[in-house]
């Protein structure tokens, strides 16, 4: 049966995303709040002989204007939150193309929230150590979700297609490939036991020599934003502005008062490293993360995260995700140290299904994307 969109009220969203186990940060009503400079609607699926219109599916779409034009890029990061396991996707992405085209939509972004494969972290350090192979992409995986092939096979049938230089590295948009720690069924003891040498010696480390990792609020962001400038200004990316940071707080704990949590790991008073952590339903991410140069050697990186795993274990949760890395498996690469460093806690890679973009103008995504290309 066919089902049809309509737009749904914030209350109908979070009512939707609460009877479900989780769905990512990035498709509940607060991101939108925090995405200011796109505009913001909350949709659901349901069939359209149902007078109740209980809820079957449901996703955040951004509006992104096009310059002069009351034209949209039509945007559903990590989502939309449906039945991706259905065999008959059209069913779910046709009533919605359609609902985009009536908001002037000139084309269509979305994340499906799909696996496609999975390493484990014996599996990829073993490759390193052996060389030869360079890339995830080239590594035979440990796991190869069947809906994940079905669902990927399916998207270009209907018109959809990967966004250009979609490849496995920090480009535009969310990351492909992450790093996730399992959670469930395990204690904190067998979570550190999972780790390598270093991390279990970082751990210990950190505690020997005294380092306090304490939850923080709104009035801390300002020392963890400072920690974050120099972070950023040492590791060489552009920093978000604080006002960024303080609408993130406010618009998610509006929402759920655990939905986002500061971590701040001090030694003798001195504030050495900073993180956020946000968590919907079952599964926790490592949102933010910031360090000092200073007294790197009393491992305040390694004990905030140690304090997140457990603080995400205790919540419930089935997974912590230690978000993006690049699919490089090659030791010279400076991306490298990011996955070495993820490596360590003994979880796997997850390669998800990517984004996919749908033009419904061709005359204005082929300008759209000649302007992409050229920044």
């Amino acid at each position: 049966m066919s089902l049809r969109v309509r737009p749904i009220t914030r209350a109908e969203h979070l009512g939707f995303i609460t009877r479900r186990h989780s769905c990512s940060f990035l498709q509940t009503p607060a991101w939108g709040e925090v995405k200011q400079d796109w505009r913001a609607e909350s949709i659901g699926w349901s069939r359209p002989d149902d007078p109740e219109g209980e809820l079957l599916g449901a996703g955040l779409v951004l509006y992104r204007q096009l310059p002069r034009l009351r034209r949209y890029l039509a945007y559903l990061p990590e989502g939309p939150d449906i039945d991706w396991s259905d065999p008959d996707l059209d069913r779910w992405l046709t009533p919605l193309v359609e609902h985009l085209r009536r908001r002037r939509a000139f084309a269509v972004r979305m994340g499906p929230p799909v696996v496609t494969r999975r390493w484990s972290a014996t599996t990829v350090k073993d490759a390193v150590a052996a060389g030869g192979v360079r890339r995830l992409a080239d590594l035979a995986p440990d796991d190869a979700p069947a809906d994940g092939a079905r669902v990927t096979a399916a998207l270009p049938r209907l018109g959809w297609r990967p966004p250009r230089g979609d490849e496995g590295s920090f480009g535009t948009g969310q990351p492909r490939y992450v790093f996730q720690l399992p959670l469930d069924g395990r204690r904190e003891e067998d979570l550190l036991a999972g780790f390598n040498q270093q991390w279990r010696r970082n751990v210990k480390k950190a505690a020997k020599s005294g380092v306090v990792v304490q939850r923080g609020g709104a009035a801390e962001l300002a020392a963890f934003h400072g920690l974050y400038v120099e972070t950023a200004r040492r590791d060489g990316f552009a920093p978000r502005p604080l006002p960024y940071f303080a609408t993130m707080w406010q618009a998610m704990s509006a929402e759920d008062p655990d939905r986002i949590r500061l971590y701040l790991a001090r030694h003798e008073g001195d504030l050495i490293a900073a993180a956020t952590m946000v968590r919907v339903g079952t599964h926790a991410w490592y949102s933010y993360g910031a360090s000092s140069a200073a007294k790197r050697d009393v491992r305040g990186s390694n004990a905030v995260q140690w304090q997140m795993m457990r603080d995400a274990l205790a919540a419930g949760a089935s997974v912590y995700d230690l978000r993006g890395i690049t699919d490089t498996l090659d030791e010279a690469d400076p991306h490298f140290g990011l996955i070495r460093f993820k490596l360590g806690t003994g979880g796997e890679v997850v390669e998800y299904a990517g984004e996919w973009d749908l033009p419904l103008s061709r005359a204005l995504w082929a300008a759209f994307d000649l302007y992409l290309r050229r920044r």
